[in-house]
Parts: structure tokens; sequence; C-alpha cells
């Protein structure tokens, strides 16, 4: 066998079946063997029954009794049989060419011990639009290549990452303790250990976003917090771009005592104290406005729904991490049962 894709799943009824004929297409037009293993969490919204009706002999179903997406990417990777296995998400519908191009960024670099290319975020309505639009911008995500573009490079994290199997004969398989952030975890393990990881911008998938500000915000309060594990874990910053948010974050919250002192104080002091505070909140405010505006937002309603969806990812995902390090760092806490609860 020559190319594996495991797909975590549960209740994914709505884009299941689009996301495997794309995946069998790929495998087919690339005249290379191929499956396509579902770990389905045992779902209950009819995502097993069109799972047991479409007839495709690439496709093998395992079940998920942990419900877990960690548990869910060792199952199919131990399910395998490829020398080279991708990850996917059921949100994604993959390009023709997804597995050729795979092979070949594979074959062409040697050296790389995974591939990835970039996500296209594809749209069900107006909020999920705003979103995407954020989430594709350097400003919303920073410099994740996968997400905004760029030439092809050695990054320190893809998503849907396509590995050589020896990647997991030598570091392991996915940390199933991370309910988040496994693969970013995983990842970092593996260039830890010296291996490099090739973007590659004409390998293509595409991302049906989010449509919630609501689900947004909790998927990445938990980012945010299970970050903080996998810092706890190394005994390192596993990525410098990850505290950008905490800085905002602690930014709003000293503002606020400040302001307070300050109505009863009349000091110089104070009053410098208070004007350093805002300042950099001034700036990121106008940076927010000014990246909004270059999202090419179609109308109004459209650029404050994206400066919500900049507010979103970063309050959230700061927020998330400093939740982290009292609870994990601080008072050497385990992730409760609120933290480990999905989001989607």
């Amino acid at each position: 066998m020559t190319f594996s894709v495991v797909i975590p799943c549960r209740n994914e009824s709505a884009y299941i079946e689009n996301c495997v004929q794309s995946v069998v297409d790929a495998i087919r037009i690339s005249g290379e063997s191929g499956e396509v293993i579902v770990v389905d969490g045992m779902s209950d919204d009819g995502t097993r029954s069109i799972l047991a009706e479409l007839n495709f002999p690439e496709l093998v179903l395992v079940d998920n009794q942990e419900k877990t997406t960690p548990q869910a990417l060792n199952l199919g990777i131990r399910k395998s049989s490829g020398r080279i296995v991708s990850i996917l998400g059921a949100h994604s519908v993959v390009q023709l060419d997804f597995i050729s191009k795979n092979l070949k960024a594979l074959s062409d670099f040697p050296e790389a011990a995974c591939v990835g290319g970039i996500i296209i975020n594809a749209y069900e309505d107006s909020i999920s639009a705003s979103i995407g639009k954020a989430m594709s911008s350097t400003f919303g995500v920073g410099n994740a290549r996968f997400r905004t573009g760029g030439e092809k490079g050695y990054v320190d994290t893809v998503a849907f990452g396509a590995y050589r199997r020896e990647v997991f004969d030598r570091i392991g398989l996915f940390d199933a303790t991370l309910v988040r952030n496994q693969d970013d975890e995983f990842n970092f393990r593996l260039t830890e250990a010296g291996m490099k990881i090739l973007y590659d911008p004409e390998i293509v998938s595409n991302y049906f976003v989010r449509a919630s500000f609501t689900k947004l915000q909790k998927q990445y309060e938990q980012y945010g917090y299970w970050k903080v594990f996998v810092n706890k874990k190394f005994g390192k910053i596993t990525s410098i771009r990850q505290l950008a948010p905490l800085g905002f974050v602690l930014l709003l919250f000293s503002v606020l005592p400040v302001l307070f002192l300050s109505l009863f104080v009349d000091n110089a002091i104070v009053t410098a104290l208070f004007v350093m505070a805002l300042l950099p909140i001034i700036l990121y405010m106008a940076g927010m406005f000014w990246f909004g505006f270059k999202t090419k937002p179609s109308n109004l309603h459209e650029f404050i729904r994206v400066i919500y969806a900049f507010w979103s990812l970063h309050f959230y995902y700061g927020f998330g991490y400093l939740k982290g390090i009292i609870d994990l760092v601080i008072l050497s806490k385990m992730p409760g049962q609120k933290a480990e609860s999905l989001t989607r």
C-alpha cells in the first residue's frame, strides 16, 4: 500500500461523504494504491449510516470508543498499511491531485519527513466567510503558512500532514492525553528529533469553516489552554507566536486596575502607567482595523465581523493560555473534564 489517509470523525453527517469521495477520487487519479480510514467516535447523527452506504473498496471504518481526536489518529495509524500516512479533517475536501502532489513533494525532498500544503477556506454563510478571512490573515494567525500561504519551504508545523511511516516508528504516535494541539505537539517532537516538515503550496485542500463565533471562541480557548499543557510537557515554549495573544490579554487586564486607580489618585505616575498600558491596545486596534480592510470585506457588516473574528482568535486563545498557566503551572492541576470537552 502506498498512501493511507486517516480521518478522525464524530457527527459529521453534513461533510463526511464529500470528504471521503474527494480522497477516493484523488487516490484513483494518482494511480497509486491507497486507503481511506475513517475513525468514527460512535457518531449518532447519521454519519455511520452514510459511511455504511458508501461502496468504496478503499474505505475502512474503525470504531473509536474513546471519542477523542488523538485516540482516533492512533487507531487509524495502527490500522493503516501505507508507506505514507496522511492526516485529514472530516470538514475537508481535497483537490484531485492531493495524493500525487504529496508523493511528488516527498520524492523531490527525501530529507522531509512530513509534507503539507495550504488550506483554502470554504464558506457556508456570511459568518463563516468573515471567520475564514480572519484566519487567512497574518494578523489573525501569524506566520502559519498553511493558512496564509507563502513560498515552499521548511516550517515548524502543517495541517493535514503526510508522514513517512518511519516517523511513527521513530517518535511514536500522537499524545492521547491531548484533546487539542495534538498535531502541533507531534510536529514539535518530529522537529526536535532532527526531522523536517516541508510546506508546499501546490498541495491544496478545502476546509469548511465553522459558522459560529461561539464555537470559534471555545475552540481557541481550548487551543490556548492545551498549548500550556504541551509547553509544560516539554519544559519550553514550542513557538514564540503563541505568546502574542497572552500578551494582548494581559494588557487588557492591566488597563482596568490602572484606570480604576486613576479615578481616585491624581498622580502623574498613575497617569503615565495608564497611558503605557493603553497605548499598545490602541496600536492593536489600529492594526486590527488596517488588516480588516486588507481582507477586502464586501461591506461594513463583513468588516465588523472580521474585526470581531480577529478579537475572538486573539482574546480567547490568550485567555485560555492564561487559564492554563494558572491551572497547570501555578496550581499544578491536570486538565479537568470541562477542558477536555470537544467544541465540534
